[in-house]
């Protein structure tokens, strides 16, 4: 393997593998705004290598039921769980949330900007996606949910919602953590 000594931005020397620069410098040509997101592949790669920041919003209604949305994307077993997302690049916490609301909800929402919950999540045995920080936001909604997305039967779609008056038996484990605001 071909080494090269290089300035840093230090001033310093450094010393690194001529491949290394080059795949790094294709990596980053190749992606045209990080901050609409990553390519699956890299964004996956990514995920491997650094805990990854994602919102989870709590939205609540005045009976205290809690909003929750169905999903099925092959990281869980089925289940209701707390609508999320992950932070993009130079995305800001509210931004992240306006976009979870719309995207899961249909819905735009006013938040508290002091996290209810902030939680670590470590899956000892994934590859992929194997560490999160997740912040829990409470929520409330500015427009109502998109009643094309509202599940009104026992057989939930992906991507459905529901109001739930207690944590479902069938949350996906991961929001286990949630139970106590739920």
């Amino acid at each position: 393997m071909q080494t090269e000594t290089f300035v840093g931005l230090d001033g310093g020397l450094k010393g690194g593998s001529l491949s290394l620069i080059n795949l790094i410098d294709n990596l980053e040509t190749s992606i045209a705004d990080p901050s609409a997101g990553l390519p699956e592949d890299l964004f996956l790669f990514v995920s491997r290598i650094t805990p990854i920041i994602n919102v989870d919003l709590l939205v609540k209604n005045e009976p205290g039921g809690t909003l929750l949305t169905w999903r099925d994307d092959g990281y869980y077993p089925p289940g209701w769980h707390v609508p999320g997302g992950i932070i993009r690049y130079k995305e800001t916490f509210a931004d992240r949330i306006s976009a979870v609301a719309r995207t899961e909800l249909g819905a735009e929402v006013d938040f508290n900007p002091t996290p209810l919950a902030i939680n670590e999540v470590i899956h000892a045995r994934r590859k992929n996606r194997g560490h999160f920080i997740s912040l829990l936001y409470r929520c409330t909604l500015v427009s109502p949910p998109d009643e094309i997305l509202h599940c009104k039967n026992s057989f939930p779609k992906p991507g459905e919602w529901k109001w739930h008056n207690e944590c479902p038996g069938n949350i996906i484990k991961v929001h286990e953590m949630y139970r106590k605001f739920i």
